[in-house]
C-alpha cells in the first residue's frame, strides 16, 4: 500500500493560508497545517485548534476536512519538522510562514530577520535531509524595486532589492536563497508567488482577515471603520499623480489568490529550478474608488480623513499577471465589488472578528 501524500503548508492559519487549505482540500488533497498561533488569525497561543481551522471544517465536507492534519509549532522548529516528515509522506511544502507587519519590521528588524529567513533555513535544511525538493513560496510584490510610471505595469523581470522596508527584504532574500539553492540542486523546483494585495474573505462569511491589533493595510481597516470599532479611515495623501490623487494599488481577491496556489502545485511536477510569478488583476484601483465600492456594499457612507503622504509610499501599483495565466493557466475572476461584498460579509457576521 502506497503511503498518502500530503502538502505541508506553514503558517497555514493565517489569512492566505487558511483560504488556500480550503481550496487544496475541495481538490481532495490531504495537508499538515503548521503554525504556532503568533500570527493565526483570531487564535490564542494555547488553542489546541486555532478557530479559522475549526471554521474550515463548516466549510468543506467532512470527508474532506478530515485529510486536515494541524502541529502546533513553529515551522523553523527542526525538532517538531523531523518528526512530521519522518511520520507522513510529505510530497511538497507551500511556506507561507512569517511576520508579515511592515511597521513592526521597521522596530524590530532582527526579530523579522531571525524568523523569516532564520526560519525559512531551517526549513529547507529540513527539508533536504528528508529529500522534499519542491516548494511554494508566499513571496510579496514589495520585493520589487520601488517603480516608476515607465516601469508599470510591474513584470516578473522588473528589478529586486532595494526594499522599502525589513520585511520586504526578508521575502527578496529568501527568493535568493531559494536561487541559489535551486541553482545548487538541480533536484530542487521552487515555484515562488508574489502577491500584490489580498483582500476580501471567503464567500461563506466564515473566514477572513483578522489582524491583531491595528490593522496596517487599508481593505481590514475600512471593514473596521464599516463596523464601527474604528471612527474613520485615514487617507494618506490625496495629491498623488493619479486619477483621483489617491494612491492606486493592485487587488486580488484571497480566493483567486488561493486558487493561484494550487494552480501552481498543478505544474509543480513539470517546472525545473526557481521560477516566480505575479499574482494579481493587473488592474489599479485608488484607495477612494476602493472606499467608494466598500461603503455600496455596506449601504451607507464610510467617514474619512485626508491626511499627509506616508514616507515610502508610491503613487500606483500594479502588475502584468499574463505569466501565470500562460504558465499557471491561473486568472484572476472576481473584481472589486465582489471583494468588498465578501468581506462585508465576513466583518459584519464576525463585528470582532474570530472573538466574535
Amino acid at each position: 500500500m502506497v503511503a498518502e501524500e500530503y502538502v505541508l503548508v506553514t503558517g497555514g492559519a493565517g489569512f492566505i493560508g487558511s483560504h488556500t487549505i480550503v481550496e487544496l482540500l475541495e481538490k481532495d488533497i490531504p495537508v499538515i497545517v503548521v503554525d504556532n498561533m503568533t500570527n493565526a488569525v483570531g487564535g490564542k497561543e494555547d488553542d489546541e485548534l486555532p478557530p479559522v481551522l475549526q471554521r474550515i471544517k463548516s466549510i468543506v465536507p467532512p470527508e474532506k476536512s478530515q485529510r486536515m492534519v494541524f502541529i502546533k509549532g513553529s515551522y523553523g522548529d527542526e525538532e517538531i519538522l523531523a518528526k512530521i516528515f519522518t511520520k507522513y509522506k510529505v510530497s511538497s511544502v507551500m511556506h507561507f510562514g512569517g511576520f508579515k507587519a511592515v511597521g513592526e519590521s521597521k522596530k524590530l528588524p532582527m526579530m523579522y530577520y531571525s524568523n523569516n529567513l532564520g526560519g525559512s533555513m531551517k526549513l529547507i535544511q529540513v527539508m533536504q535531509k528528508h529529500g522534499v525538493t519542491k516548494m511554494i513560496f508566499s513571496s510579496s510584490a514589495t520585493v520589487y524595486s520601488e517603480p516608476g510610471p515607465e516601469d508599470l505595469p510591474l513584470t516578473e523581470k522588473c528589478p529586486t532589492g532595494n526594499c522599502t522596508c525589513p520585511y520586504a527584504s526578508t521575502k527578496y532574500f529568501i527568493e535568493n536563497m531559494l536561487k541559489d539553492l535551486c541553482h545548487a540542486d538541480p533536484s530542487w523546483t521552487v515555484i515562488s508567488l508574489r502577491y500584490f494585495n489580498p483582500v476580501g474573505a471567503h464567500p461563506s462569511g466564515s473566514i477572513g482577515e483578522d489582524p491583531k491589533g491595528i490593522p496596517n493595510n487599508l481593505m481590514p481597516y475600512i471593514a473596521q471603520v464599516a463596523v464601527k470599532r474604528r471612527s474613520h479611515l485615514d487617507i494618506f495623501g490625496n495629491d498623488y499623480p493619479t486619477k483621483d490623487g489617491t494612491g492606486v494599488r493592485d487587488y486580488v481577491h484571497i480566493v483567486d489568490l488561493a486558487k493561484g496556489h494550487t494552480a501552481a502545485l498543478d505544474v509543480l511536477d513539470q517546472k525545473k529550478g526557481f521560477v516566480a510569478y505575479n499574482l494579481g488583476t493587473g488592474v489599479g484601483t485608488s484607495v477612494l474608488e476602493m472606499l467608494k465600492c466598500f461603503s455600496e456594499a455596506v449601504g451607507r457612507e464610510l467617514p474619512f480623513k485626508m491626511c499627509d503622504r506616508r514616507p515610502g509610499d508610491v503613487a500606483e501599483v500594479y502588475c502584468d499577471p499574463s505569466l501565470a495565466a500562460k504558465e499557471l493557466n491561473w486568472r484572476a475572476t472576481k473584481t472589486v465589488a465582489d471583494m468588498c461584498r465578501d468581506l462585508w460579509s465576513f466583518q459584519s457576521k464576525n463585528p470582532n472578528g474570530y472573538a466574535s
